[in-house]
């Protein structure tokens, strides 16, 4: 939420650079971690600028949100904080490619729990999400769902992420 949680984060220089999407992870310690009862995993979103004007940006963010709200509960390793940065591309990125930045991230990082995910299994509306270590299944795959484009989308836990606090 501070912007020296957001430094702290961006020091530690662990990070992943993909077309969508910027990876940054730190591990906690004593001085900066969650207070008891809070998730093991947080949260924060940038867009500069450079993304584009504020619509851009609100729908860049927006689509980060949504996208980590999908993935690091499941996939990603607890006890850490990630700052997802937006670039130029992430608001017209197709979805199930933005999912696959914010995955490739994790695991290029070491932070990936289990097997990557079949993508058709990430993009698949109403389908139960996939547990580490179980198998995708071989139904065919169902159109994909359109991201979120403003406010949240219906059926979201903001309890599941926690910001950086």
């Amino acid at each position: 939420m501070r912007r020296p949680e957001f430094l702290a984060v961006a020091g530690t220089r662990r990070k992943h650079v993909a077309p969508g999407l910027i990876l940054q992870v730190r591990q906690h310690d004593e001085r900066q971690r969650p207070a008891p009862g809070e998730p093991l995993v947080r949260v924060g979103l940038t867009a500069s600028r450079k993304v584009g004007n504020a619509v851009v940006r609100n729908r860049a963010r927006r689509r980060l949100r949504e996208a980590a709200r999908q993935i690091l509960p499941v996939y990603a390793v607890p006890g850490h904080d990630f700052v997802l940065v937006a670039r130029a591309t992430t608001a017209e990125r197709p979805w199930a490619d933005l999912l696959g930045d914010l995955l490739a991230g994790l695991k290029r990082l070491g932070l990936l729990v289990g097997p990557l995910p079949a993508k058709a299994t990430l993009v698949t509306p109403g389908a139960p999400k996939l547990r580490p270590g179980e198998p995708a299944t071989t139904e065919p795959a169902q159109p994909q769902p359109t991201p979120p484009e403003s406010g949240r989308s219906e059926g979201a836990d903001p309890a599941s992420l926690s910001p950086l606090a």
